[in-house]
């Protein structure tokens, strides 16, 4: 019976120590610190905006936005601008990568969070609610303040990014 006892605190002692690690390595969201968000603000009619923000990882482990949330759009998504064929082009990716110990910058031009169907006019000095979900399955909130932002960028052939 003493074996028995000692096992069992053995491995009572292993799983609170394992249970301690666990916590202490949190979530992508405790990980993630979002600093200067910012939704571009729009004129009315318009049907779609985009958030930036910088993505800083205090951890030691990689990262990654996979999507979000907004109560001012119907659908919120991932997008990047890409040069192709001498062309500046949008689509829409599956994921941002924040890796570790390290920041990821979302800006106009390059990586950013797209809000599409608005079901509001975003105007300068309001805020957006923006919820961002990691690769774990955990959520981040923020408020990002709405700005206005230049116009939208010279595409070829597009005369500018309308709604952007």
């Amino acid at each position: 019976m003493k074996y028995l006892s000692r096992v069992s605190v053995a491995a009572f002692a292993t799983l609170c120590l394992w249970s301690a690690a666990v916590a202490a390595a949190g979530t992508a969201a405790d990980a993630i610190m979002v600093k200067e968000p910012y939704g571009r603000a729009v004129p009315p009619g318009q049907p779609n905006s985009a958030a930036f923000l910088m993505l800083m990882n205090n951890s030691a482990t990689d990262h990654a936005v996979v999507g979000g949330e907004s109560p001012v759009a119907k659908v919120v998504e991932l997008h990047e601008h890409i040069h192709q064929n001498g062309m500046m082009k949008m689509r829409q990716i599956p994921r941002i990568e924040v890796k570790a110990n390290s920041k990821t910058v979302l800006q106009p031009g390059g990586l950013h969070i797209m809000l599409i169907g608005l079901k509001q006019e975003l105007k300068k000095g309001e805020k957006v609610s923006l919820t961002l979900k990691f690769d774990d399955g955990s959520t981040k909130t923020i408020e990002a303040p709405v700005r206005s932002v230049m116009g939208g960028m010279k595409m070829k052939g597009m005369g500018g990014m309308k709604g952007m």
